[in-house]
């Protein structure tokens, strides 16, 4: 081998490692797809959180006062409805955090007004 064969060789080789290692790259998700997975599962853990807080209030207060299960409906129903608040809570901070935010007056009247003089 000579000399001047050496390092184009291993620029040849250099680029077929570095072929490889981005075949064999891990993929990365997209940012937005994995926030928005992250804010399916924190809807659905608090609701669930809130059935299981319920049952178990009404469960306990059932087994405290030896009633029938009607705290256990009750605080169901109401852990259920706790659940559903926190998740359209959460779906109302979502909104307003992916819509833009409102233009003052001014900007308006200024884009009408350099319309209007671009048509005219």
């Amino acid at each position: 081998m000579s000399d001047a064969d050496d390092p184009s060789k291993l620029r040849e080789l250099e680029a077929k490692i570095d072929a490889l290692k981005a075949q064999n790259a891990p993929r990365t998700l997209d940012k937005p797809v994995s926030r928005q997975s992250e804010l399916g599962w924190r809807m659905v853990t608090e609701l669930v959180a809130g059935l299981i807080i319920g049952l178990g209030i009404g469960y306990g207060l059932d087994s405290l006062l030896g009633t029938l299960p009607i705290f256990l409906v009750l605080f169901t129903l109401l852990g259920f409805a706790a659940g559903v608040n926190v998740m359209l809570r959460s779906a109302k901070e979502l909104q307003e955090k992916s819509q833009p935010e409102p233009r003052s007056d001014d900007e308006t009247q200024s884009e009408l007004g350099s319309d209007n003089e671009t048509k005219g």
